[in-house]
């Protein structure tokens, strides 16, 4: 075997470990989970109502689908240190509901703060690479992204592209929405926090959290 058959034979084999140990996971609670995180500041506010419309709209998918919603509003998370002993603040309270088990679905929603993902979703992001060994934890999750700016074209899709490139390189599967929301979800806060009025904005939440139910379904009842 050369070295290119057997990177190819690893891959595939790694590959069909993943999803017999979702598919495993998935089998023994009978559920599909999908996991929501508001990487806003401000608590309860636009990107956390955008998030639940996207996990509400998942839940219509199939029965089989539990919701969570995390909320990182008023949370100290630090960025990643680059040492092996973790730093203790608020994302150790956070972690296990992402690694215990390893939910069947990833939805992460920032704001846009002058054309970036917020402070704290970049920290956020950084942490997961707890996530990364021994293995990587996340590989082959359906995952989608959100966007809120404070006009209609306020970065939101630029925000998208970061937390879809962080979530590459744990080997998750990007998930987009359907006509409207190919990328992503993009709202515009227009209404003094009110994102409900946004109507074309919570409409792309929906649709991406349709996509992210319907991929999660097929991978967790996928045949190995």
């Amino acid at each position: 075997m050369n070295r290119r058959e057997f990177i190819s034979t690893s891959l595939a084999a790694g590959t069909a470990a993943t999803f017999a140990t979702k598919s495993a996971q998935s089998a023994q609670s009978g559920s599909v989970r999908i996991v929501g995180v508001s990487c806003s500041p401000r608590k309860g506010k636009t990107t956390a109502t955008g998030v639940k419309a996207a996990l509400d709209a998942a839940k219509t998918v199939d029965s089989r689908i539990e919701t969570e919603l995390i909320d990182l509003g008023g949370m100290e998370i630090s960025g990643f240190s680059g040492v092996a002993k973790p730093t203790m603040d608020d994302f150790e309270t956070v972690l296990p509901m992402l690694r215990d088990p390893v939910p069947d679905g990833l939805i992460i929603g920032s704001p846009s703060y002058f054309r970036s993902m917020s402070a704290l979703c970049k920290a956020f992001l950084e942490r997961l690479a707890v996530l990364r060994k021994p293995k990587l934890m996340l590989a082959d999750v359906p995952a989608g992204a959100l966007a809120v700016g404070a006009y209609r074209n306020g970065g939101q899709e630029l925000v998208i592209d970061q937390i879809q490139s962080v979530l590459l390189c744990h080997e998750m599967m990007i998930v987009g929405g359907k006509p409207g929301a190919h990328q992503g979800a993009t709202l515009w806060n227009l209404a003094k926090d009110d994102i409900t009025k946004d109507e074309f904005g919570m409409d792309t939440s929906r649709k991406l959290g349709i996509r992210v139910a319907e991929a999660a379904i097929r991978l967790t009842s996928k045949k190995i």
